[in-house]
């Protein structure tokens, strides 16, 4: 058996990636349709290489920077240390902004699953410089599937040159998650523009002084709109106007009202920004100037395509984090020397190294099945991603898009979740020191404590899972999920030993989370159905990631330490991790009322 060393980077590993991408996912697969015929393996990893080293020199180097000195807001303008703007130019200059969009544009036509490997590094080198790219991507993925060719032209060039930045301007002071309570406003003008008027809160990326603009897409209503989230349409609105020949005109009615200072995320900029407040009136007239993106009353369904690509963003972002954070905490574990073996009668014997302890290895081998199984589920998720686009037919495009659908919310909030609590355990790995600020791993546990809320808390990603997803048309992505985790645990269970002993829980747990599903939705009282939709997130995400591992398990049949660790921690997943979710089976099948039933008084 080949030993290994300590991964030659603590940033992410790039053997992980490489297994997960070429040996799992097959990712060559690809390159046989049309879109991406002009790449090849080598390609594929060049950009890997490039993206390992451009976080490397460019993004890790400051995140702690990016920590300690916060974007400042003197009342005027937003300052950033000059670290933020050089590395984002040399993202920029590298072509990852553009790495999925066509060519045509500029981009590099990269496969989805590619680009998302692409984007962990980025992620885990420094998640607060690397949203404001994340952003103006998701941005201009939308203008570029729901825009005018003159939106696109006039505003998603400039993006993908690294010119202008993107944002997403949904929340409001008093609405926080409940869109259906935006209040701002949108007046039409006789010239088929509109001036926007009202307050977005929460706003990452929101305002800066880099680039040259920032592309805003704004929720608002126009007038005589139906209440609720049906009222809603979706407008751009550019930080600076710009005329037709691309050059930049007046400042718009967008201004900054203040920064949210964060417990974690802290290089990007978080704002409260003012539409129309009379600031910046352009032409004197009151109102911000925005440009109608596809039909009035869709703005909610057009938000929902950048809304998603953040989601499954949001669970990358955190599994990136979990994943430097074991990496971290695995060399640490590797050099430190403390404590003597169980048994070890000698006082004066030299202290051991700290994975040499069963529950250190405990610890470490917990965080690699959660941190691998979260980057295993964005990665796949990506993947079909590709399908969904480039798939040879129809039905193929729809089966993705199906289990897309019901993944994405799963996507979102289990590396959020399960990635986050590796995060804990690295600093438990590194003790005391863990606890410091003279270590990585407590701002890797504090950013990535915002993942269960951005996009959609928890909560409402088990809303959206419990309620919508696992029921739409009549149950066909369950169905789907459902097939396809048989698919798998068959063919695990035909190759015999542990991986049919595995293959036969995975199984009876999907078998559980189906049955329970009927049960709820039986009930005939959807506050009942949904009052442990978190909890039937936990399961359906558990239950998942086990079919997932068990894939894993399945791909890594060769000798190397690579593919023993991949099939232990399959095991240890399988075994010590998945039985968790029986509990909760067993209370969403009894349909408990307990949180319904607890009065106010009582809390």
């Amino acid at each position: 058996m080949t030993r290994s060393t300590t991964p030659s980077s603590t940033v992410m590993s790039r053997a992980d990636l490489a297994f997960q991408l070429h040996e799992w996912l097959r990712v060559e697969d690809l390159l046989t349709r049309e879109r991406y015929a002009e790449h090849s393996r080598d390609t594929l990893d060049a950009v890997l290489d490039l993206a390992e080293t451009v976080a490397t020199r460019h993004f890790a180097t400051h995140n702690k920077r990016n920590d300690q000195e916060e974007p400042r807001f003197d009342g005027e303008r937003v300052h950033l240390h000059p670290e933020v703007e050089e590395a984002l130019a040399v993202y920029s200059a590298s072509g990852f902004t553009g790495a999925t969009f066509d060519e045509e544009l500029g981009g590099l036509q990269l496969p989805q699953v590619v680009a998302s490997a692409v984007a962990a590094w980025f992620q885990a080198a420094n998640c607060g410089t690397a949203g404001y790219p994340f952003l103006t991507q998701a941005n201009a993925h939308l203008l570029v599937a729901h825009g005018s060719p003159e939106q696109v032209e006039r505003f998603v060039r400039p993006m993908l040159e690294g010119r202008f930045f993107g944002t997403m301007c949904l929340s409001e002071p008093q609405a926080g998650s409940s869109l259906a309570d935006v209040t701002t406003t949108a007046a039409e003008q006789p010239d088929g523009t509109f001036r926007l008027r009202g307050n977005k809160m929460w706003i990452s990326g929101g305002d800066h002084e880099m680039g040259e603009n920032i592309v805003h897409l704004v929720l608002a209503r126009t007038a005589g709109a139906p209440a609720g989230v049906k009222g809603l349409s979706l407008f751009l609105v550019p930080k600076h106007l710009v005329a037709d020949d691309g050059s930049l005109g007046e400042r718009n009615d967008v201004v900054l009202a203040g920064l949210n200072h964060k417990m974690g995320w802290r290089g990007t900029t978080n704002t409260l920004l003012n539409f129309g407040e009379g600031a910046h009136r352009p032409g004197g007239e009151p109102g911000a100037v925005g440009y109608l993106v596809g039909e009035q009353h869709r703005g909610l369904a057009l938000m929902f395509h950048m809304m998603n690509e953040a989601r499954v963003g949001v669970g990358l972002g955190a599994a990136a984090l979990g994943c430097t954070g074991y990496l971290k905490a695995l060399a640490y574990a590797r050099e430190r020397t403390q404590g003597r073996p169980v048994g070890a009668k000698d006082p004066a014997s030299p202290p051991v190294r700290l994975v040499e302890h069963a529950d250190v290895r405990r610890m470490l081998l917990t965080m690699k099945a959660w941190v691998e199984g979260g980057l295993g589920l964005v990665l796949y998720t990506a993947r079909l991603v590709d399908e969904e686009q480039t798939a040879e037919g129809a039905a193929a495009r729809e089966e993705a898009h199906r289990l897309l659908e019901v993944l994405t919310p799963i996507a979102k909030s289990w590396p959020s979740q399960w990635c986050l609590a590796a995060n804990d355990l690295a600093i438990q790995v590194h003790g005391g020191y863990g606890y410091t600020r003279e270590y990585d791993v407590e701002q890797h546990y504090r950013d990535n404590r915002l993942n269960p809320i951005h996009e959609g808390t928890h909560g409402i990603q088990g809303l959206d899972l419990l309620g919508r997803k696992v029921v739409a048309e009549g149950g066909a992505g369950l169905r789907l999920l459902a097939r396809r985790i048989r698919e798998t645990t068959d063919a695990a269970a035909a190759r015999g030993g542990d991986l049919a002993q595995d293959a036969a829980a995975v199984q009876a747990a999907a078998d559980r989370l189906v049955a329970v599903t009927a049960t709820l939705w039986s009930a005939g009282d959807p506050r009942v159905s949904t009052a442990n939709s978190s909890a039937y997130l936990e399961v359906a995400g558990h239950v998942v990631v086990a079919w997932l591992w068990l894939q894993q398990a399945m791909a890594a049949d060769g000798d190397s330490d690579l593919h023993a660790g991949k099939r232990h921690a399959a095991r240890w997943f399988v075994r010590c991790d998945l039985p968790r979710v029986h509990p909760q089976l067993d209370l969403l099948e009894r349909l408990d009322r307990t949180v319904l039933d607890v009065e106010d008084a009582w809390l």
